[in-house]
C-alpha cells in the first residue's frame, strides 16, 4: 500500500466537510505559523488574518480606482477646455501655433511642437509645413497609436524650442478623418490612413511619457487636432 501524502489528507478535508464537526477539538488545537512573528496562532485566527488581509488589499484597489476615476475626469476637463479654444481659433493659419500652446497650458506640457504636410499652397511657407523629412512622413504613417516613451533621438524632437532636455514624449500621428467614415478593416487589422502631420509631446521627467501608459486621451486629442489641421490641407 502506498504511504498517506500530504494531498491525500487533503483532498479528504476538502471532501469530508463534516469532518471537524465530530472531531472539533481537533480544529481547536490545530496551531500555525504566524507570517508575522514566530508565534503559533490557531487556525481560526490564521483565517482572519487573511480575512483582515484580503480586505486591506480590497480597499487598497477600491482607492486606486478612485484616484484612476478622479484622475480622469481631470484630464477630460482639461480635454473639453482644449477644445473649445481650438473651435475659437477663427483663421486657419493660426491653427498650428494656437493648438500647440493652449495644448501647452491646458495639460501642463512642458513642450510641444505640430508638422504638417500635404497643405494648400498658401500654407506651405509657414514655419509648420517646413523641415519634415520623407522619412518622418512615412515613420508617422505607419504608427498604429500614438508613440510613447523615452527619446532615442527622433528627428521630430528637433522642433522643439528646447531639445535638449526631452527625456520622454508622445508621437502622435495626425491623419485625415473623413467625417461619419468608418476605417476600413483587412485581414483583421486596421488600414490607417496615411497621415498628414505628427504632433510631438515632450516632457523633461522621463517617467511622464512610458510605453505603459494608455493612449485614449492621447488618440483623442490626436483626433481633434487632425480634424481642426483639415482645415490647411489643398
Amino acid at each position: 500500500m502506498s504511504p498517506i501524502t500530504e494531498d491525500d489528507i487533503a483532498n479528504f478535508l476538502v471532501n469530508t466537510p463534516d469532518f471537524f464537526v465530530r472531531h472539533a477539538e481537533t480544529l481547536g488545537s490545530i496551531r500555525l505559523s504566524s507570517p508575522h512573528g514566530n508565534r503559533a496562532v490557531s487556525l481560526q485566527e490564521r483565517q482572519a488574518e487573511l480575512m483582515r488581509e484580503k480586505i486591506k488589499g480590497l480597499e487598497l484597489r477600491i482607492m486606486d480606482m478612485m484616484r484612476s476615476g478622479g484622475d480622469y475626469t481631470v484630464i477630460a476637463e482639461h480635454l473639453h477646455n482644449w477644445t473649445k479654444n481650438l473651435l475659437q481659433i477663427n483663421k486657419a493659419i493660426d491653427i498650428p501655433d494656437l493648438l500647440v500652446k493652449r495644448l501647452e497650458i491646458c495639460f501642463d506640457v512642458p513642450q510641444a511642437a505640430v508638422k504638417v504636410w500635404d497643405v494648400s499652397k498658401a500654407a506651405k511657407k509657414e514655419s509648420f509645413a517646413k523641415g519634415v523629412s520623407e522619412e518622418v512622413q512615412a515613420f508617422a504613417s505607419a504608427l498604429p497609436q500614438p508613440y510613447c516613451g523615452p527619446n532615442t533621438g527622433f528627428e521630430a524632437v528637433d522642433w522643439l524650442p528646447r531639445p535638449q532636455e526631452v527625456k520622454s514624449l508622445a508621437l502622435i500621428p495626425l491623419r485625415a478623418y473623413e467625417m461619419f467614415s468608418v476605417t476600413p478593416i483587412q485581414g483583421g487589422v486596421k488600414v490607417q490612413d496615411p497621415a498628414i502631420g505628427l504632433l510631438v509631446l515632450a516632457s523633461d521627467d522621463e517617467h511622464r511619457y512610458h510605453s505603459g501608459m494608455g493612449t485614449l486621451i492621447l488618440e483623442q486629442i490626436g483626433e481633434l487636432a487632425s480634424s481642426s489641421l483639415a482645415r490647411l490641407r489643398v
